[in-house]
Formats: C-alpha cells, sequence, structure tokens
C-alpha cells in the first residue's frame, strides 16, 4: 500500500489504513516528540502526544491530501508537544515544597510562606513567552540550548528574557517587601 491508498482509505474511515500509517510513521512521530518534550515529561506523556497525532490525522483525514503527509504530521507533533507544555506549566503551580526551607521556628516558616507566594505571583505575572522560559529553566530545569531549540529561538536571546526577567522580578519583589502592590504596569 503506498500513502496515497493509505490516505484515499483513511478518508473512507478504514482503521487498517490508520494502521498503516501508525506503523510506518509511529516512530517518527514519536521522535518529533520526544525532542521537544524529553526532560519535561514522562514516557507516558510523550505516548500520549505521540497517539494525540494519530487521533488528529484520524479526525482531519477529510481535509488532507497526499503531498507531504509527512510534513503534516510533524507540525501537529510539534504543535500538540508544545500545548502539552503549556497546559502542563499552566496546571503546575510552583510548589511550595521546592521554594520552602527547613526552618526551625513557625515566625520564619510563616515568612517564606510570604515570600514563597510573592515569587509566584510574579513568575505568573509575566507575560509569555517569558513565563514559559521562567517556568522551564527554574522549574523544569531545562538548559537554555534546549528552551531555545524547543521554543524556536535564539540561546542568546534566551539568556536575555532570562536576565532581563530576573531583574523585573528583582524590581518587582523589592517593591514589593516595601508595601507597594503587585501589578501589571510593574513588570511592563
Amino acid at each position: 500500500m503506498n500513502e496515497a491508498k493509505a490516505l484515499a482509505l483513511l478518508k473512507k474511515g478504514d482503521e487498517e489504513a490508520l494502521e498503516w500509517f501508525i506503523d510506518r510513521y509511529s516512530s517518527y512521530v514519536g521522535t518529533v516528540v520526544s525532542n521537544i518534550l524529553q526532560s519535561s515529561m514522562t514516557h507516558e506523556d510523550i505516548e500520549e502526544v505521540t497517539a494525540d497525532v494519530f487521533v488528529t490525522l484520524w479526525q482531519s483525514a477529510e481535509k488532507l491530501y497526499p503531498l507531504n503527509l509527512k510534513g503534516y504530521l510533524s507540525r501537529v507533533a510539534r504543535s500538540l508537544s508544545m500545548q502539552k507544555l503549556r497546559d502542563k506549566a499552566a496546571e503546575l503551580p510552583l510548589d511550595e515544597d521546592i521554594l520552602i526551607l527547613d526552618d526551625d521556628s513557625e515566625f520564619d516558616r510563616l515568612a517564606q510562606e510570604d515570600q514563597d507566594n510573592m515569587v509566584r505571583n510574579a513568575v505568573y505575572s509575566m507575560p509569555q513567552p517569558d513565563k514559559e522560559i521562567f517556568l522551564r529553566f527554574y522549574y523544569y530545569c531545562q538548559s537554555v540550548s534546549v528552551i531555545a531549540k524547543q521554543m524556536q529561538m535564539n540561546p542568546s536571546t534566551v539568556k536575555t528574557k532570562l536576565k532581563r526577567g530576573r531583574e523585573r522580578l528583582r524590581v518587582i519583589l523589592s517593591k514589593k517587601t516595601k508595601g507597594d502592590d503587585l501589578n501589571e504596569s510593574t513588570y511592563s
């Protein structure tokens, strides 16, 4: 079976045609997804996104042309992988367990919790893609080169955004500790 015939059958709802595409392209799609999610997600997450690519192929088969299906699968894989990263960043707050230091006194613990909340709010007040870069670097422990590659940016741009973001956080936190309100205009 060739790609054009498999796509024609897929458009008719033939599950064997879908299996043909999965057999032929699953390792390719899995590699694309893995390259994007490699250090931030589990193997199960990578498999889930890979499967979602083929679900998308199944659901959009009617609209596809057999010209460059491999390119289409690659674009879908990149798009779904980035969406997975955004969803994970949105659902995973900066855990207090990571930020709280083991202090003996209750007062120190409460002060640390307040500081943690200020940092969290300051990070979440950042616009995209700065917030995503910060979370990837400081929360997911991704290197600058991995972030640059996955976000299709120059590494020096990522470094600059991290540096400026740290400076902005310093300003926001110093104003907050002096009693000023944290707001969007502080970050701009």
